[in-house]
């Protein structure tokens, strides 16, 4: 179990790591664009680990089924909302109700994985969850009810994403269930991306974009790093872990986040988002904590 929670810790190390990424990616190209770029380079890194035979990819249409309900939630669904409701709330309030997907998590996977958190865990989840609602609170803007309710379903994609990938361990591998959903990522979103392109009359913007050093390198990481390496481990955690357990740990990503657009960005942290983090690394330690003891 050790390794287990040892990449669960890693996952949200490379996942807090994706927001700074992001913004450097971002003042270049769209968000659309982004994601496009993301996942074509994710999926052919993991077409060169297959093709290099460090990873084995079953092709078979049993797993159809399962593998249709991972992909549909994540990355399609998720990513689509999430691009759209960002465009109409500010990030704060983004980041706010992203922190509510342990929440879903817990209750889908009581009501259909059967996995109940025990009270304690719940109230430990609530601390993390408020962890981030703290450091989000003063940077709040004035809302957009279609953009909540686009963040809400974005939230909700996520939870199913947790459920699916959990029920879809059963008959496929971590590296199977990340293949597809970054083979998945990379034809729908560079559908998507081609199709703007071609109506702004812009598609030779599609190879140009992909000369410049602020996208090439940053993409690197959240292409390679981030959606292999994390989802990967996302993945990998799912098939140990209870969905409640496993994504609890991806609020330590905004406590990474923080550290990181400290150091690097110059960020100045003020006294709300110590607090806060605090509060979600108790959250995460005593929703692991009171798994175990559950276990022994």
């Amino acid at each position: 179990m050790f390794k287990v929670h040892l990449g669960s810790l890693m996952f949200a190390l490379i996942f807090g790591l994706t927001f700074m990424f992001s913004k450097v990616v971002l003042e270049s190209i769209t968000p659309m664009a982004l994601i496009a770029y993301r996942f074509l380079w994710a999926i052919l890194g993991m077409e060169t680990l297959r093709r290099l035979k460090v990873i084995t990819i079953r092709f078979d249409k049993r797993f159809i089924k399962p593998i249709f309900y991972v992909v549909l939630f994540q990355p399609i669904l998720y990513f689509l909302f999430e691009i759209y409701g960002l465009n109409l709330i500010a990030s704060a309030e983004a980041g706010m109700m992203i922190a509510l997907i342990p929440v879903f998590v817990a209750l889908f996977s009581a009501l259909i994985l059967n996995e109940k958190p025990t009270r304690a865990q719940v109230g430990f989840i609530g601390l993390s969850v408020g962890g981030i609602v703290l450091i989000q609170a003063s940077d709040l803007g004035g809302g957009n009810l279609l953009g909540f309710g686009l963040m809400l379903l974005a939230v909700m994609s996520a939870a199913a994403f947790n459920i699916a990938s959990r029920s879809a361990s059963k008959e496929l591998n971590p590296a199977e269930i990340t293949y597809f959903m970054m083979l998945t990522g990379a034809i729908t979103f560079n559908l998507f991306y081609l199709i703007e392109l071609t109506a702004e009359n812009r598609l030779s913007d599609y190879f140009l974009n992909l000369t410049l050093p602020t996208v090439i390198f940053p993409l690197l990481y959240l292409g390679l790093a981030a959606s292999i390496g994390g989802f990967f481990l996302v993945n990998f955690a799912l098939k140990h872990l209870p969905a409640h357990v496993s994504s609890i740990y991806a609020n330590l990503a905004t406590v990474v986040s923080l550290i990181a657009g400290a150091i690097v960005l110059g960020e100045v942290l003020v006294l709300n988002q110590y607090i806060g983090s605090i509060m979600i690394l108790i959250g995460v330690y005593g929703t692991v904590y009171f798994r175990k003891r559950s276990l022994a």
